[in-house]
C-alpha cells in the first residue's frame, strides 16, 4: 500500500467495491424476482404482500445511510462493511426458515437491508470518490459493474437453483456464498489515500505539486457540508431527478419475471431478459465512466435516465405484440441505460459538494431519495392485484425517468455553484468530517 508500492491501493478497492455491491444488490433487488413466484405460492401471500418488505427497505436503508454518511467521513469503509456482512449473512440463513408475514418483513425489510446497505453502493462510492478525482467517472464505473453483474451471475443461477432445490435452499446458499467471498473484501478496505501517505488518483508529491494536482486540491478545498448542500436548491434538484429515476431499477428488477410469466412466457425466459439487460449495463459502465472524466457529465446522466425510462416504455409494448426481437433490443437498451447512471450520479453529486464531506452529503441525500422511491414497487405490485396487469403502472414509471432527464439538464452550471471557502494547511490534514 506504501507510496513506492507498483499498484495504487485504489485499484483494489475498485475491485473490493465490485464484489460487495454484487452481493448487496443481489440480495436486495435481482434475486427478489425468482423468489416470489415459489414464496407466494407456498405462503399463500400476494405479490403485493412480498413486496412490501423491499419498499420498507427502502425507508431503512434512507435511515441507516443518513447515520453511517458522517462516519464512512471518519472511521472509513471496514468497520461498516464488516458489521454489514455479518447481518446480512445470517438474515439471508434466516429467510430460509420463514414461516409467517411478519418474519419476512422483519428479516428482508429490515435486518437484509441494513446489511446489504453497510456493504453496499453508499459505502463504496464515497470510499472511490475519495481515492480518485481525475479516474473518478471510471474507477466508479469498473466497481459499479459487479451491480450488473449480480443480474448476469446471479439471476438466472438463483431461478434455476430454485427451480431445482426449492426456495428455502436458495437463500441458504446465497447466505453461504455472501459470507465466503464478500468477506475478503470488506476487509481490503481503506478510508482515504491520506491515511496511508498517498495521493488521489496515484499521483506523487511532484504531481500534486504540479498543476497536475490542482483538480484534486481544488475538489478537496471546495468541499461543502452537509448543512451547506441542505440549503441549496441544486441539492434537492439533484434529489427529485434520480429519485424518479430509482423507481424504475426496483420495479424493474421485482416484476420483470412475474410480468413476463403473465404474459405467457417461462420463468427461464423471464430470467434470461434480466440478463440481457444486465449485460450491456455492464460492459457499458467503463465506457461511461471514460466519457464523464472527458466531457460534461449532465447531458450524459439527462440521456442515460431518458434512454432507461423510453426502453421500459418500449418493453411494454413490445411484449404486448408479441415481439421477441423488440423485446430482447428494448431490454438491450435498457441496459445501456442503466450502465451510466451509477456512474454518473455519484460523478456528479461528487463535481458539485467535493470529497471532503461527501459522505455526510450523500447520506443526507438518501431519506429524500429512497422515501420518494420506496412507493414504487409497492404500487406497482397493488396495481397489479387490482387491475391484473402490469402494462399501465410500467409505462408511468418509464414517464418518470424521461422527466428525471429534463430535470438533470435543468441543473446548473458546476461554476454557477459557491464554493466553501478554501481550508488551511491544518485543516486539510486533519481526517475525518463534522457531522454538519
Amino acid at each position: 500500500m506504501g507510496a513506492h508500492s507498483r499498484i495504487y491501493y485504489g485499484y483494489w478497492l475498485v475491485l473490493a467495491g465490485f464484489v460487495t455491491q454484487f452481493f448487496s444488490v443481489g440480495a436486495m433487488n435481482y434475486s427478489i424476482g425468482a423468489f416470489m413466484l415459489p414464496m407466494t405460492s407456498d405462503l399463500s401471500w400476494t405479490r403485493a404482500e412480498f413486496i412490501l418488505p423491499r419498499s420498507l427497505g427502502q425507508f431503512v436503508m434512507a435511515f441507516t445511510g443518513f447515520y453511517i454518511g458522517s462516519h464512512v467521513d471518519r472511521l472509513g469503509a471496514r468497520p461498516f462493511m464488516l458489521a454489514g456482512l455479518a447481518l446480512l449473512t445470517a438474515a439471508l440463513w434466516a429467510l430460509s426458515l420463514i414461516q409467517t408475514w411478519w418474519q419476512w418483513v422483519l428479516l428482508n425489510g429490515i435486518l437484509l437491508t441494513v446489511g446489504a446497505a453497510l456493504i453496499g453502493s453508499l459505502v463504496v462510492n464515497v470510499t472511490l470518490s475519495k481515492w480518485f478525482v481525475a479516474h473518478r467517472g471510471q474507477a466508479i464505473g469498473w466497481a459499479s459493474m459487479g451491480v450488473s453483474f449480480a443480474g448476469i451471475g446471479l439471476t438466472p443461477v438463483v431461478t434455476g437453483f430454485i427451480d431445482a432445490h426449492g426456495w428455502r435452499a436458495g437463500w441458504q446458499a446465497m447466505a453461504v456464498a455472501t459470507l465466503v467471498l464478500a468477506l475478503p473484501a470488506a476487509l481490503m478496505m481503506r478510508r482515504a489515500p491520506e491515511d496511508h501517505g498517498l495521493n488521489p488518483d496515484g499521483r506523487s508529491a511532484e504531481q500534486m505539486a504540479s498543476a497536475d494536482g490542482a483538480r484534486a486540491q481544488a475538489d478537496y478545498d471546495a468541499s461543502l457540508t452537509r448543512q451547506q448542500a441542505l440549503r441549496m436548491p441544486l441539492f434537492y434538484m439533484l434529489v427529485g431527478a434520480f429519485s424518479m429515476f430509482q423507481v424504475l431499477i426496483p420495479v424493474v428488477l421485482f416484476q420483470t419475471i412475474p410480468f413476463m410469466t403473465d404474459a405467457g412466457y417461462s420463468r427461464s425466459t423471464a430470467a434470461l431478459m434480466i440478463t440481457v439487460a444486465s449485460v450491456p449495463a455492464l460492459v457499458t459502465k467503463p465506457l461511461w465512466g471514460w466519457l464523464i472524466d472527458r466531457m460534461n457529465p449532465k447531458p450524459l446522466a439527462a440521456f442515460s435516465v431518458a434512454l432507461s425510462g423510453a426502453a421500459l416504455i418500449m418493453i411494454v409494448f413490445s411484449v404486448q405484440a408479441r415481439s421477441m426481437n423488440l423485446e430482447y433490443l428494448a431490454f438491450f437498451l435498457l441496459g445501456i441505460g442503466w450502465g451510466g447512471t451509477i456512474p454518473m450520479q455519484e460523478v456528479i453529486w461528487a463535481s458539485y459538494f467535493g470529497r471532503r464531506y461527501l459522505g455526510a452529503v450523500r447520506s443526507a441525500a438518501l431519506p429524500f431519495a429512497l422515501i420518494l422511491s420506496a412507493a414504487g414497487p409497492l404500487a406497482v405490485g397493488h396495481y397489479h392485484d387490482r387491475v391484473g396487469n402490469y402494462d399501465g403502472a410500467f409505462l408511468v414509471v418509464g414517464c418518470m425517468s424521461l422527466l428525471a432527464g429534463v430535470l438533470i439538464l435543468c441543473l446548473p452550471r458546476r461554476s454557477d455553484v459557491p464554493a466553501s471557502k478554501p481550508l488551511s494547511a491544518p485543516a486539510r490534514a486533519g481526517a475525518g468530517a463534522p457531522d454538519d
